[in-house]
């Protein structure tokens, strides 16, 4: 058996593929079949001239994601998908599909989330995914060739790391425990074991939260360095996240093409990125500075304008093509592709009506900030508005950031990190330099009112050789849906968990 993305060692031979079909049309004594088998795609012709009755019959009875294994010969093509085609020679069917659920017209996304187990088979969903394990492939090499440890916290926990307020809590053997937010302080405990260590699992949020970046249950990466400052912390970030956006660049372009993906924004990875303290951003944010020039609210109101201007135009180009479907004698074929292409449009044009109506509030909601809170999803697309570069912002208020982080020189702030993606993608990266001192750490554990005695473990990591040291977490999903430029986080895991979606 030989896969689709063997194919270019296989030219002028005969091979056997198994998949399924993707697309099948037929034409005058032909074929084309469009075959998948999760490696790639590739077109596949049953010529009646070159086959038997009955495997042609076969053939041409295929339905959209029938099973099936394909003998032919592979054929260099660049117009075709993937550059190859074959021409079959024998074909057997594992299964005739009846009735897919999933058509080529446009679905609504609860009726796509409710097929989330089919929609995984759709050509943008398979993109996201190969990205996925791309990205993940690339997280993994990054740390191992710097001498990082993998190492594995546990799911059930006693410890509230980031408040109390987002936790699912569970029974433990008659105990209460918690579905864990972060792996972070069992990171810094094998960090004073093994130095440099990186941790790779899931996490969990009980946020009731609807919004594009928010998950029930995501994926995180958090490493913890030993004798690493915020400064060295902030290197790495940075080393980190242009490691693994060029591996994607390198190894996946088809994919990236696939989604429409514009890869020159990506390459701007390869720039030193922008570095803010959190006062400087509030600024910025507020318009009272500005980044080359460009001030974020002008900036915003100009965006606004091409908005409005871009929804006039498509609404334009719906009316023309609802009004040609209606021509007498227009073929199937030509009015089927209008009405694709107006349902497109109008999917469109909610985004594009959603956005003009938010940025409104983004403009009051930054001219109102308040030095002192936290940013909010508007604050950071605002914010990132000005830069084409991943925006590190540090230096943050003590009292919104964890009580784990040690303070600054000015004790009301505390040296604390956030990466926020460009395009308005936000925050992606959260991570500080942690406190090392015992007595600091336990005022601050009895300021936030949590127990004592379910942290004697950690404050033994400073009782014992206790040392600077720092540390970050990545929220892999939202890394996925900013490289793959995806609307929402839904599309960024096989299977979401978000409040309100349990199954499938």
């Amino acid at each position: 058996m030989t896969f689709i993305n063997q194919l270019a060692t296989s030219e002028g031979r005969s091979v056997t593929l198994r998949g399924w079909v993707a697309n099948k049309r037929s034409s005058k004594g032909l074929v084309f079949i469009m075959l998948r088998d999760g490696s790639g795609l590739c077109q596949c012709v049953a010529d009646a001239s070159n086959l038997t009755q009955e495997v042609f019959s076969l053939a041409d009875k295929l339905t959209q994601e029938s099973s099936v294994e394909i003998v032919g010969t592979v054929n260099r093509d660049e117009r075709q998908v993937g550059g190859y085609e074959i021409q079959v020679s024998d074909l057997r069917i594992y299964q005739l599909a009846r009735d897919y659920p999933i058509t080529k017209k446009a679905h609504g996304i609860e009726f796509l989330m409710d097929n989330r187990h089919l929609w995984l088979r759709s050509r943008r969903q398979w993109a996201i995914m190969r990205i996925r394990n791309q990205i993940i492939q690339a997280i993994h090499r990054f740390f191992q060739e710097r001498g990082f440890v993998q190492m594995d916290s546990p799911i059930f926990t006693g410890n509230a790391a980031e408040g109390t307020t987002t936790l699912f809590e569970t029974d433990f053997y008659d105990e209460k425990a918690y579905l864990a937010q972060t792996g972070q302080l069992y990171g810094e405990a094998m960090a004073m074991a093994m130095g440099l260590i990186y941790t790779f699992g899931p996490t969990f949020r009980a946020e009731k939260s609807k919004t594009r970046r928010h998950l029930s249950e995501f994926w995180m990466i958090e490493p913890e360095m030993a004798f690493y400052d915020l400064d060295m912390c902030m290197d790495l970030i940075e080393e980190f996240l242009r490691y693994v956006v060029e591996a994607v660049l390198a190894t996946c372009p088809s994919e990236l093409e696939l989604l429409e993906r514009d890869v020159e924004k990506l390459e701007h990875v390869r720039k030193p990125f922008a570095r803010l303290t959190y006062t400087d951003a509030v600024k910025i944010i507020r318009g009272e500075k500005d980044v080359n020039g460009r001030n974020s609210l002008k900036t915003l109101e100009n965006d606004l304008d091409e908005l409005r201007q871009r929804i006039e135009d498509m609404q334009a180009e719906v009316e023309e093509r609802e009004a040609k479907i209606k021509t007498p004698g227009l073929k199937k074929g030509e009015i089927n592709f209008n009405l694709n292409k107006i349902a497109r449009l109008k999917n469109e044009l909610k985004d594009l009506e959603e956005s003009a109506k938010n940025i409104p509030q983004w403009l009051e909601s930054a001219r109102a900030f308040e030095h002192g809170n936290d940013f909010g999803g508007s604050d950071e697309t605002v914010l990132t508005r000005l830069f084409d570069t991943p925006v590190i912002v540090y230096n943050w208020p003590a009292d919104i950031k964890a009580f784990y982080m040690k303070r600054a020189n000015d004790s009301s702030f505390v040296k604390g990190v956030d990466v926020l993606a460009p395009e308005g993608y936000g925050e992606i990266v959260g991570g500080s330099e942690r406190e090392e001192n015992l007595e600091l750490l336990t005022q601050r554990i009895q300021e936030e009112g949590l127990p004592m005695e379910a942290f004697e473990w950690y404050l033994d990591l400073r009782r014992y050789g206790s040392v600077p040291h720092s540390g970050f977490g990545l929220g892999l999903e939202r890394l996925v849906a900013w490289i793959c430029k995806l609307p929402h986080v839904r599309e960024t895991i096989p299977f979401p968990r978000m409040y309100g979606r349990l199954f499938p």
